[in-house]
């Protein structure tokens, strides 16, 4: 008798023969409870509906006396008490390669663009393990954005992590596609986390435009989707960035938003019977953050740098999520209602934001000249109301006098249109002019 080949010997040890399934017993919003099958938390279930026998792809988030707790990744229109769930025996993962360039992905990296499948074979695990410390490296090249406000000011560094935090329509789109069109970066990564479904093709075709748009990859999940499929659009957009990291490339990942990110893990959190705690996050949105965010940064096999933009709701800077965030970064762009009221657009406000790694990827010289910009502002800001009413005159306070002086230069550095892009040496050589008006001589000294 004829020998079957070894590799045929092998696929059918290594084949799956039995079928691990069980039944639907509850769906209450967001979960479905299952008896059986028995996957793990994590693991990837099919839940078959209808005479159709169309399935649903769900994943296991949780377990509940005796019952498997099952969250899907689509509506669930269709399934009812009794629905067969046949366990998959493999975890989310994500198609990552050089195919993804000039693609448009949903959060499990199927295609959205109409240009048919993408032409991937590796995939990666949408989550990783904690990394070692120590294979970070520092941080000490300094990276342009094109907006000279941030460039002068707030310098970022290759492989920094910055947050830009804003209310609602103060520009924080904005000005995220304007660093993602002017940034020199190898790679480009956008993920845009439950926004409208509006804002993705004006950010392709505004923001990023055919050139950006060819070395970048866009991950979208629309904020009327399943809560679980955009907690793992961030994962996705995540592990794509990482992939390119690790053939050695610079990435740029932005990220709008990550607030969004919060509130649908929430979501999962209080469907699958967390308590309540800060405005109603649970407390794994506390842990989930900071795993998301220390994913990137600066190694030795190459860079993802990573600008997130934080809703802050009410503009209240202290609620959860912004407080944070800005404790986990490693810098705060924060952007101002009033600023963005008077017409100053990008309406960054300078005096309350920071760039934590600016002394190391600035020579002494650039340092003093931001000291002495930020001291300026700060003073006529401290004066905006006696100077709006009319109320100050000129020589009462020489410092007051010297800030007036140089803030009109200033501004013209700050403001920017949208579509200008400006090298960082000519907005540190504006920010130099600004700074060096002489202060007015007093009359009691000419005499």
């Amino acid at each position: 008798m004829q020998a079957w080949p070894v590799e045929y010997m092998a696929a059918v040890r290594a084949a799956d023969l039995a079928v691990d399934s069980g039944k639907i017993a509850e769906c209450n919003g967001l979960v479905i409870e299952a008896t059986g099958p028995d996957a793990g938390i994590g693991e990837l279930c099919e839940v078959v509906v209808g005479e159709q026998h169309e399935s649903v792809l769900c994943e296991v988030t949780g377990f509940k006396a005796g019952r498997l707790l099952l969250m899907p990744y689509r509506d669930v229109h269709g399934i009812s008490p009794g629905c067969a769930v046949q366990r998959l025996r493999r975890s989310f993962d994500v198609p990552v390669g050089e195919g993804l360039l000039g693609r448009v992905v949903d959060a499990f990296g199927d295609p959205l663009d109409g240009r048919g499948p993408v032409p991937v074979r590796d995939r990666r695990r949408w989550t990783e393990m904690a990394i070692n410390p120590l294979e970070r490296i520092r941080i000490t090249q300094p990276l342009e954005t094109g907006v000279r406000a941030v460039d002068a000011l707030l310098t970022l560094g290759k492989g920094q992590r910055m947050g830009v935090f804003a209310g609602s329509g103060v520009g924080k789109s904005t000005l995220l596609g304007m660093m993602a069109r002017n940034m020199s970066a190898d790679v480009n990564v956008v993920a845009l986390i439950g926004e409208r479904g509006r804002e993705v093709t004006d950010f392709i075709d505004t923001s990023l435009g055919p050139e950006g748009m060819s070395r970048s990859v866009v991950v979208v999940a629309t904020a009327d989707q399943p809560a679980l499929a955009r907690v793992h659009a961030a994962h996705t957009a995540t592990s794509i960035a990482e992939s390119f990291k690790d053939a050695g490339k610079d990435v740029l990942l932005i990220m709008d938003s990550a607030t969004r990110f919060a509130m649908a893990r929430r979501e999962v959190g209080l469907a699958n019977g967390e308590p309540p705690t800060s405005r109603g996050y649970t407390p794994s949105v506390f842990s989930a953050l900071p795993r998301l965010l220390e994913r990137c940064g600066n190694f030795r096999d190459g860079s993802i740098t990573a600008i997130y933009s934080v809703l802050v709701e009410g503009d209240d800077m202290n609620e959860p999520i912004t407080d944070h965030m800005r404790a986990a970064l490693d810098g705060h762009i924060v952007m101002s209602r009033e600023l963005a009221a008077r017409g100053h657009h990008p309406a960054i406000d300078v005096t309350h934001s920071v760039s934590r790694l600016l002394s190391a990827v600035t020579t002494r010289a650039e340092q003093q000249i931001v000291k002495r910009a930020v001291e300026i502002m700060a003073r006529v800001e401290d004066a905006r109301d006696l100077l709006d009413m009319g109320a100050y005159h000129p020589g009462s306070n020489p410092d007051l006098d010297e800030a007036l002086t140089c803030i009109k230069p200033l501004m013209g550095l700050l403001i920017q249109e949208a579509h200008e892009s400006a090298p960082r040496r000519e907005a540190m050589a504006m920010l130099t002019e600004a700074c060096a008006v002489a202060r007015p001589t007093a009359s009691g000294d000419a005499a």
